[in-house]
């Protein structure tokens, strides 16, 4: 992985913050995307500092076209090549279907799978120039819908979709394409999800201190890469839940509408 170049979206906090700094201990460059600019600055000076690798800062809202490009050409124009495309920036929300504005359904979409679509879109040549890997960090909410989730399952269905069709597409070329699929991660994702109007909870529905920390994703993701794994579901009850949809669906329905009767406050009851 030494002196290879990796651009990761998401970068400022949980699962793309600890990629960060899984892939700099590798020796890999670094250009890190995420709209929290001076944040990202001090994160890649850390980086540079502790693991001696080169890593660049760019702001960058993944819902527009514009920034992805801009992302992705900075990554060109510093290191003349990109390895690695991690797809990690996503966002999440908690709101009945019945009670949500459907803005915050448009907003999921354009950042968890627009976001994925546009930087593959303008990485790919390099990609497939190096013979590299993309990379999808999906859930196990793009394989079985979650009550609440309704925007978040749809984008990360679609995403996935999107690239098992690119990894098919690709089985002659030499790309490596990858969807990880955490399962629940502590990190601040529930914290920053939306309501039904579309503003950030603030607090977190679930108990954070029982989940895989992102740390323990991203040494499982670093691994998947470097292995050219095809999926990566992390934890044991999401290979179940994955398994047992395909086997059972009604019995798997049961099961999830009880989990999550159980969150706080619940909107299942």
């Amino acid at each position: 992985m030494r002196h290879k170049t990796a651009i990761i979206t998401g970068a400022s906090s949980g699962i793309g913050l600890a990629l960060a700094k899984e892939l700099a201990k590798q020796g890999v460059n670094l250009v890190l995307g995420a709209r929290k600019y001076i944040t990202l600055c001090q994160i890649a000076e850390e980086l540079e500092t502790t693991y001696q690798v080169r890593v660049v800062a760019v702001q960058c809202d993944v819902s527009n076209e514009e920034d992805c490009k801009h992302l992705v050409n900075q990554a060109l124009l510093t290191f003349k090549r990109i390895d690695i495309l991690i797809n990690n920036a996503g966002m999440s929300m908690r709101a009945l279907f019945r009670d949500l504005d459907l803005s915050v359904l448009k907003n999921l979409m354009d950042v968890n799978f627009w976001g994925t679509v546009y930087c593959t879109k303008h990485a790919l040549p390099a990609l497939l120039e190096s013979k590299g890997s993309v990379v999808a960090v999906s859930s196990i909410a793009g394989y079985r819908g979650l009550p609440g989730r309704s925007g978040y399952s749809a984008s990360k269905f679609a995403m996935n979709g999107f690239m098992e069709s690119l990894r098919v597409e690709n089985l002659k070329t030499g790309l490596h394409v990858m969807v990880a699929c955490p399962g629940f991660t502590a990190s601040n994702i529930r914290n920053a999800a939306l309501n039904r109007h579309g503003e950030a909870f603030g607090e977190t529905s679930m108990e954070e201190e029982k989940m895989m920390t992102a740390e323990e994703v991203a040494k499982h993701m670093v691994m998947g890469i470097v292995r050219r794994k095809r999926t990566l579901i992390m934890t044991g009850q999401g290979k179940l839940a994955v398994l047992m949809n395909k086997i059972v669906p009604a019995w798997v329905d049961k099961k999830v509408y009880a989990l999550f009767a159980k969150e706080k406050n619940p909107l299942i009851k």
